[in-house]
């Protein structure tokens, strides 16, 4: 079966649709003394700029969260946030077999940037789908899963498959916390509307975990996960179908400034999604091999 590269069509995003506005992410940082020059633009989407970056030592994926405002509105303030958010859940985790190793503090120049956090790259690829994976994945995932929310961190973002990467080892590792939640640390213990959110998306999480763990390895499934995949949790029968009226909305305008064809898929992009574009070109490559 040969699978065609995806073409891209439409033309670059607007600034307000970029996180660094016109700007990329820099050629050159530094982390604890080690400089580091980038490779590969990995995305460059609304809500961050994720590169990657070689040098002495191995390779390093950073994230630029969000700088540009919208609308006239600073948003400086949520990049520094969103990044001590990601840097704070992979220091808590570090060791924990399927976390990526904080790099440590980015600077460019000398100067601290706030808003990037990043992390040793992991070699592997990506959850596909229709692929088995070993015996210990699932099991490896369930346990990395429960270290986090026993950390107080719902991760969130488990239903997208491209964020659990099959090592080189054959393990899993997930990616990208940009939009997981956790319990802050001042919230008072016998307190329960911050406590309740946190549980419900953490539901949701195990939901997704499970329904993975179904599609890749139904022989292993645990006992309970037929049951369990049966009672999707509440959270996700609401948020579900909100966020695929936000995402039919967003793609609607990135459609109508011409950014996405008529279509509105994410591969018709120039950019940031080119990324999506050559992944798809070496799986179409993989496939033809292996035939």
């Amino acid at each position: 079966m040969i699978v065609h590269d995806v073409p891209v069509r439409g033309r670059p995003r607007p600034r307000l649709f970029r996180a660094l506005g016109p700007r990329e992410p820099p050629l050159e940082i530094e982390i604890a003394g080690r400089p580091l020059r980038r490779v590969e633009i990995l995305k460059h989407d609304s809500w961050a700029a994720t590169a990657l970056y070689e040098g002495h030592g191995g390779k390093v994926v950073c994230k630029f969260n969000r700088q540009e405002p919208i609308l006239a509105i600073p948003m400086q303030w949520l990049g520094r946030r969103l990044a001590f958010r990601e840097a704070w859940i992979l220091h808590r985790m570090s060791g924990h077999p399927g976390m990526p190793r904080a790099s440590g503090p980015v600077q460019v120049a000398g100067a601290p940037l706030a808003h990037a956090v990043a992390h040793d790259y992991i070699e592997g690829h990506p959850l596909t789908p229709g692929e088995r994976v070993g015996d210990e994945f699932f099991p490896r995932l369930r346990r990395l899963v429960d270290a986090l929310h026993a950390l107080g961190v719902a991760y969130v973002d488990l239903a997208k498959r491209a964020n659990i990467i099959v090592g080189h080892d054959g393990y899993p590792y997930l990616i990208d916390y940009q939009i997981s939640a956790r319990l802050p640390h001042w919230w008072p213990g016998n307190a329960w509307p911050i406590r309740r959110l946190i549980r419900a998306l953490q539901a949701g999480d195990d939901y997704h975990v499970l329904k993975h763990w179904s599609r890749h390895r139904p022989d292993q499934l645990p006992p309970d996960g037929l049951r369990l995949l049966a009672r999707r949790p509440a959270s996700l029968r609401i948020a579900v179908p909100v966020g695929r009226r936000l995402r039919m909305v967003r793609r609607r305008l990135l459609v109508s400034v011409g950014v996405r064809t008529g279509r509105g898929l994410a591969s018709s992009e120039a950019a940031p999604e080119e990324a999506v574009r050559r992944h798809v070109g070496r799986l179409a490559a993989h496939v033809e091999q292996s035939e």
